[in-house]
């Protein structure tokens, strides 16, 4: 069945892939065969990922862009489209994180992570959609999060856009489904990631992720990223809607 993975001619964007499980996840599609263009706002931060990418064989473009510049997020996918005559998988990972307590939230705290984390993931889903609906194929992945299904405190904005990424999966998949595009979304846990390292570091924390994980530990980027390729594979032709939670079992524990 390996085939049923292959991304072999595939063309993908991934948003917030410099690092983290962006980049995991653009490297897990070029390993199985896509062309990824690994999107970030510093150009030669991706430009080392790419270079990274093509020494082991891999095909990777890079696609520097705000995803938050409405504008600029259009002209990136009209210039994809220009070059590649296509757009297969988009991956809307870019997000942001705020942690401060309720009463210290301001309108723009929720604004900007709003902005990031939900308003930029409908705008490129929006324009995959446009170059996607002709070719009457695609493959949407929005990054979801666990704290959509169990809250924790002061990240509100987060969880809020969070629980609105996993409603907008389910409703852009009722619209594209008939046409041939599948739309879903990946709930990860918590994941060793760079962003993580103080909270990995901090040893009280850390033993309470790793004693309430049923797994006994936090995920690896690469998880998460073979989550993604599953999910763009003909594998999962039949699977539209879901969001898939890649959290070692934390969400279905008390």
């Amino acid at each position: 069945m390996t085939h049923m993975f292959s991304l072999d001619g595939r063309i993908a964007l991934v948003t917030g892939a410099s690092r983290g499980i962006g980049f995991a996840i653009a490297e897990a599609l070029a390993q199985n065969g896509a062309l990824v263009l690994l999107n970030g706002r510093d150009r030669a931060s991706l430009q080392a990922k790419v270079d990274g990418l093509a020494a082991k064989g891999f095909k990777a473009e890079a696609s520097a862009f705000d995803v938050t510049d409405g504008a600029a997020a259009t002209k990136a996918i009209a210039a994809i489209t220009g070059k590649h005559r296509r757009l297969d998988i988009l991956v809307n990972n870019a997000g942001i994180q705020h942690r401060v307590p309720l009463t210290e939230w301001t309108d723009a705290d929720l604004d900007r992570v709003l902005t990031t984390n939900l308003t930029a993931c409908f705008r490129l889903a929006r324009e995959a959609a446009r170059v996607m609906l002709p070719a009457g194929f695609g493959r949407i992945i929005n990054i979801g999060s666990i704290g959509a299904i169990l809250a924790r405190p002061t990240i509100h904005g987060y969880i809020a856009a969070k629980g609105a990424i996993h409603a907008l999966t389910r409703s852009l998949a009722a619209e594209l489904g008939p046409r041939g595009i599948t739309v879903n979304a990946i709930a990860p846990g918590y994941v060793a990631t760079e962003l993580n390292t103080a909270l990995i570091n901090n040893k009280e924390f850390n033993e309470w992720v790793c004693r309430r994980t049923p797994a006994g530990r936090w995920a690896e980027p690469r998880e998460i990223g073979g989550a993604a390729v599953f999910l763009a594979s003909d594998a999962a032709a039949y699977v539209n809607g879901h969001v898939l939670a890649v959290d070692g079992g934390i969400s279905v524990t008390l």
